[in-house]
């Protein structure tokens, strides 16, 4: 009877170990530290915020900001712009120049709410090339 009890003490701990400890070290979203984009290839845009996508069907920047969606978005709004709830779904964003201004404001400046980040501002963190390439690539996985 005592090895049984014992045994049944060892797995308790060990239940208690992994759901004590699992939410603590889960990390859902992975590393959620902005990813760096190399832009070396794509013309440059200098530091006056264009406010049409000049990347609009440019392979070189549509390949460009798929890797970079995946770096700096996925975690939140899901792989290939599918949205797994967390954030909005990016496929729906109205292509063209009137989805362009609404992306770019809540690129650059994010998102919050009574003091509640549910977007950072991405504006002197990922720059303007980075940023107009992910759009490039968010409207080849459009849909209406």
């Amino acid at each position: 009877m005592g090895k049984e009890r014992k045994a049944g003490e060892r797995y308790a701990w060990a239940l208690a170990l992994v759901l004590g400890w699992g939410p603590v070290t889960a990390w859902p979203h992975g590393d959620v530290t902005p990813q760096p984009v190399d832009v070396a290839g794509l013309p440059s845009l200098g530091s006056e915020w264009r406010t049409i996508n000049p990347y609009r069907g440019h392979p070189q920047a549509i390949a460009l900001g798929a890797s970079a969606y995946n770096q700096n978005c996925a975690r939140c709004h899901g792989l290939e712009a599918v949205s797994g709830g967390i954030a909005p779904d990016l496929r729906y964003l109205p292509k063209g120049d009137e989805g362009d201004e609404l992306y770019l404001m809540r690129v650059r400046k994010g998102s919050s709410r009574d003091g509640r980040v549910y977007m950072p501002p991405f504006e002197g963190i990922l720059s303007q090339e980075a940023l107009w390439a992910i759009r490039a690539w968010l409207e080849t996985v459009h849909e209406e």
